[in-house]
């Protein structure tokens, strides 16, 4: 048995993980490479292996960095069921769809502002081909083995992190895998603690987080501090947020800010995302995967005016008076967001609230790393504005609650593999699972291939 980490070794990003058996292939996660170009630029090389040699692909969440190079695999020839858990399934549908937009929405502009070396520029994928691959998808239920094919079987244990985020148990050909996924927070207010996992013998672990612990203050009172902050300044906050996720958990303190009366009156809330509309309609479909009920989901998601057609949202910056904008994307890369950074970023009275890992490479992370200016449409826009990063609000385990995670295995794996980290992230991790645990662990590196025994 042969494991591949095809992404997601020394970055965060481009999840793709190939398992080998008997003549049989099995990729865990699917990610496209976001943030710094020479990643970017991974998503169009050819990939490792032909796709159409693949017999199946299980996801543990729904997020891009772990599923949107689906369309793209489909395209070039994997013809195989996709398995997921079904609140997974519904969030991957609204950010394929979407990611497929943009990917030609980014090819026409190049196209017609004459912006590529390329003549034309084409898309990744194109929405055709995000569809079909949809067409794949085969859900899978929690909590009990699924026979993939011979003596091959799947199980999906609760992550936490996002609605449907699964740690991905795999035995085959005698061997036992776990796969971590991206591993949620313990004590979230809305996504259920990570499952415990008791033995592998092969552990794939996530390190986003490795090399730091999270604030423990309370989100809602710097949220408190920061909006009334602002709005004493005549401001508006600015939150870039990720519709899948981030989204939900920011309107869930808000509206707990609003009842308990800590908000500034009269200071309106909106969600200035569509792909978030439709994620808080998958919530309120699946109440069992996360702590609220389909009543509280509802409820919780009132605090805030949806904004959905175009006009309404360049509105909200002609606006002058004080606001909170919620938008997607979480790290400013693209989105409704952009536009009101634009607006609101060289203003000082006003604040940029980011709430989630910024990747290197992003603007997100420039700014938070002190730009004086970010490139926005081919503008250099000035940043005056208060900058904030609430890491208390990320959706990943820090590295406290990762060893914490892992201290419920009644015996350590013969080996553990990280991935999903920068490499400064990743080698501190590493050194307190070898320090703490006496465990047998490495950091992988792109497209190593190692041999399982």
């Amino acid at each position: 048995m042969e494991l591949s980490f095809l992404g997601a070794a020394g970055t965060v990003t481009g999840s793709r993980h190939l398992l080998e058996s008997n003549g049989q292939r099995i990729l865990v996660d699917c990610g496209l490479f976001q943030g710094l170009k020479f990643l970017r630029q991974r998503n169009w090389a050819p990939f490792p292996v032909d796709p159409a040699s693949i017999n199946a692909v299980v996801l543990t969440h729904a997020h891009l960095d772990h599923s949107g190079y689906l369309p793209r695999l489909g395209r070039d020839g994997f013809k195989g069921p996709v398995f997921a858990s079904e609140p997974t399934i519904d969030l991957a549908e609204i950010l394929l769809l979407d990611s497929a937009h943009i990917q030609e929405s980014d090819a026409e502009f190049a196209n017609r502002h004459k912006l590529s070396s390329h003549e034309p520029a084409l898309p990744l994928y194109t929405t055709k081909e995000a569809q079909k691959v949809l067409r794949q998808f085969q859900p899978l239920a929690r909590d009990a083995f699924h026979a993939i094919d011979h003596d091959l079987k799947i199980k999906l244990h609760r992550a936490g992190h996002i609605l449907g985020a699964s740690i991905v148990e795999v035995q085959w050909d005698g061997r036992k895998l776990v796969f971590s996924g991206d591993l949620g927070r313990y004590n979230d207010p809305v996504m259920p603690d990570p499952d415990t996992i008791e033995d592998a013998d092969y552990l794939v672990l996530e390190s986003t987080y490795g090399d730091r612990s999270h604030d423990n203050s309370p989100p809602e009172a710097v949220l408190e501090d920061i909006i009334r902050r602002t709005a004493e300044r005549g401001g508006t906050v600015v939150i870039p947020a990720f519709a899948v996720g981030r989204v939900q958990l920011l309107l869930y303190y808000l509206h707990k800010l609003r009842i308990e009366r800590r908000l500034p009156e009269n200071m309106p809330v909106y969600l200035d995302s569509p792909m978030s509309l439709s994620a808080v309609k998958v919530h309120r479909d699946h109440p069992g995967e996360q702590k609220l009920t389909r009543a509280q989901v509802y409820e919780v998601n009132q605090v805030a005016e949806y904004i959905e057609s175009v006009e309404e949202s360049k509105a909200l910056d002609a606006s002058v008076m004080p606001k909170i904008i919620i938008s997607a994307s979480g790290m400013a890369t693209g989105g409704r967001v952009v536009h009101h950074l634009k607006r609101f970023a060289p203003d000082p009275r006003s604040s940029i609230l980011f709430a989630g890992y910024q990747a290197a490479g992003t603007r997100g992370a420039k700014m938070l790393a002190g730009a004086q200016t970010i490139k926005i449409h081919g503008e250099y826009i000035p940043v005056k504005a208060e900058l904030n990063n609430l890491s208390m609000l990320s959706a990943h385990a820090d590295a406290d609650e990762i060893i914490r995670w892992l201290g419920g295995f009644r015996r350590p794996p013969r080996e553990t593999f990280l991935v999903h980290g920068e490499p400064e992230a990743a080698d501190a991790l590493r050194c307190r699972i070898k320090d703490e645990l006496g465990w047998r662990v490495r950091a992988v590196e792109h497209l190593e291939k190692v041999s399982l025994r």
